[in-house]
């Protein structure tokens, strides 16, 4: 029989910093993460119009939610209270293959960046999920839509 562990949501907080920790991942990093990432995507010749549309002169305030939600993400902050979902499905130039090129240079930033080749692969892991996602929420299963034609 399977020994059930019990613990408190202090406790499982606790738990997941330490392992956040232990890769490197701290504060420090995910502004760093947020900051590379972003500074990339602004400079990227399909992507950056995209994001610029939409965030215009709010880059601060959207940063800030990043880094909020990536602390959220690492090591529990709980400071990200956002609906992603709804504010991706506004974006109407958004393609699901924009996402393989959000995708890569998550990564590269990671790669060039990350304070461990753990950290590296625990945010790529969280991104692809993430990723799949909203793409799923925003275009649908591909099997059903060529179902439908």
């Amino acid at each position: 029989m399977t020994e059930v562990l019990l613990r408190t949501a202090e406790e499982r907080r606790a738990q997941v910093r330490a392992k956040a920790a232990a890769m490197g991942i701290d504060e420090a990093y995910i502004t760093i993460l947020v900051e590379t990432f972003y500074g990339r995507i602004r400079a990227h010749p399909l992507l950056g119009p995209i994001f610029e549309e939409v965030i215009g002169d709010n880059w601060a305030r959207h940063l800030g939610t990043m880094k909020d939600f990536w602390a959220s993400v690492a090591f529990n902050a709980g400071r990200y209270s956002g609906k992603p979902v709804p504010a991706h499905k506004k974006l109407i130039r958004v393609e699901p293959w924009h996402f393989n090129i959000w995708l890569a240079l998550f990564r590269q930033t990671l790669e060039d960046t990350a304070p461990s080749p753990a950290a590296v692969l625990f945010f790529v892991e969280r991104a692809e999920r993430i990723a799949q996602s909203l793409q799923l929420a925003m275009f649908g299963l591909p099997e059903l839509q060529q179902e439908e034609r």
